[in-house]
């Protein structure tokens, strides 16, 4: 029945069909095969709105979409550009902190090219920044933050994995941290390979002054505590994910429609419409990939699949290694949703056969996504960049191979440095 299932799969991918159509279609032949009630899609749909976790996933879409659409990106970049653009590559580094910030709150790496990219691209090229190194930099930041609370990626693989009943169990707080190593990783070498590759670049003289650092602090004034209330409030274990979610999208609205007066109140339906349109259909997907986990696992498919593994893998780092790879390829083909809803059931229970913690595997898979984002040939960013900046594909392949590099060299050591991943895990 399996090939069977997978050939319906692959047949309904090629009409193009809704990836929730195609999920929810192999759900109800993996039930009709296996004679089990159809009603246990439905029992899988309550189950996920009965997880309060799901609650943040909607606020912080809603918050993201609201600052896409202000003026927050633009005073973000004039606040970095004065305090730290006199500095060696002081710009470029500012870029991947801002960008990785607003990509973890916006949970979508083509809205951060669009919004924060379209105003980093002149400022680096007015700071004399070689124009395919400014590209390569803006195309490659789009996808940092993955790894970062309140990353919707993130606390979606969280809800995917304990809702497996697995024997490792983890708290969603342990997810949140397992990031911040990593994230600083890629930052840093990416940060390094920036200071190397301008090390000829000469520094704007025209320091900031006093008057310049009262202005753009003075116009940002109300944006500069969300990302302390946010984080400190997730950190510190003061609130709970769902209440700093409502706190912060009560927050991005209060201040955009009351203090700032950016969006008019008539504009605020319809973007209450499309975030509400985003997180439906994820939380769609995730219902029924739900109920197709479930199929997988009554089809005994990730014992058969670890089975299969060990005939031509017996050892744990070889195995991670074939996995970088597939993730790689997988990151290219299919967004980063998706991925997580198809492919998370099938191999976590493998990974657990080779000792590999479920946190661990969470930032290896959401590390790997981000440079798929931008893996030639077909990488989704690769595009969104090349139309966004009028500039040819292939320009955009040259532009980013030397961040894509780097980005690789360091998610090979957050795969086989797991103390990264589990280092403030009890």
């Amino acid at each position: 029945m399996i090939p069977v299932i997978s050939a319906v799969l692959f047949l309904l991918a090629l009409m193009r069909l809704p990836i929730f159509v195609v999920l929810l279609a192999a759900s109800i032949l993996g039930f009709y095969a296996q004679d089990i009630p159809f009603s246990i899609i439905a029992a899988e749909i309550y189950r996920l709105t009965d997880t309060p976790l799901l609650v943040a996933l909607p606020l912080f879409s809603l918050a993201g979409y609201l600052l896409a659409q202000s003026g927050t990106p633009n005073r973000l970049v004039q606040i970095t550009a004065t305090l730290f653009g006199w500095m060696p590559s002081g710009l470029p580094i500012v870029c991947f902190f801002i960008c990785a910030f607003f990509t973890a709150l916006t949970g979508a790496s083509g809205v951060t090219i669009v919004a924060i990219g379209a105003l980093l691209y002149p400022a680096l090229l007015k700071g004399g920044y070689r124009k395919p190194f400014s590209l390569g930099l803006v195309t490659t930041s789009g996808s940092l933050g993955l790894l970062l609370v309140p990353s919707m990626p993130l606390i979606l693989y969280g809800v995917i994995v304990q809702q497996m009943g697995l024997s490792v169990r983890f708290e969603m707080n342990d997810l949140f941290w397992a990031g911040i190593l990593p994230a600083s990783l890629m930052i840093g070498l990416l940060s390094a390979y920036s200071i190397w590759a301008n090390r000829k670049h000469k520094v704007a003289q025209d320091r900031f002054t006093p008057r310049s650092i009262k202005r753009v602090l003075w116009d940002a004034r109300w944006d500069l505590p969300l990302p302390f209330v946010v984080l400190g409030s997730i950190y510190s274990g003061l609130l709970a994910i769902s209440e700093v979610a409502a706190m912060t999208a009560a927050y991005v609205v209060f201040v955009q429609l009351c203090l700032y007066r950016e969006i008019p109140l008539k504009a605020l339906p319809s973007i209450v419409k499309d975030s509400a349109i985003m997180v439906g259909e994820i939380l769609l997907i995730l219902a029924v990939s739900l109920a197709l986990s479930n199929v997988i696992i009554d089809a005994e498919i990730p014992s058969r699949l670890f089975d299969v593994t060990q005939q031509f893998i017996d050892s744990k780092y070889t195995f991670l290694l074939v996995l970088n790879l597939f993730l790689l390829a997988l990151g290219m083909l299919l967004d980063v949703f998706s991925a997580l809803m198809i492919i998370v059931p099938l191999i976590v229970p493998v990974a657990l056969s080779y000792g590999i913690h479920p946190v661990h595997l969470g930032i290896v898979f959401l590390a790997n996504m981000q440079i798929g984002y931008f893996t030639p040939p077909v990488g989704m960013n690769l595009f969104i960049a090349s139309y966004r900046f009028k500039e040819p594909i292939t320009v955009l392949y040259q532009s980013t191979l030397p961040f894509f590099l780097v980005m690789l060299a360091s998610v090979l050591i957050i795969t086989y440095v797991p103390f990264l991943s589990l280092a403030f895990i009890d």
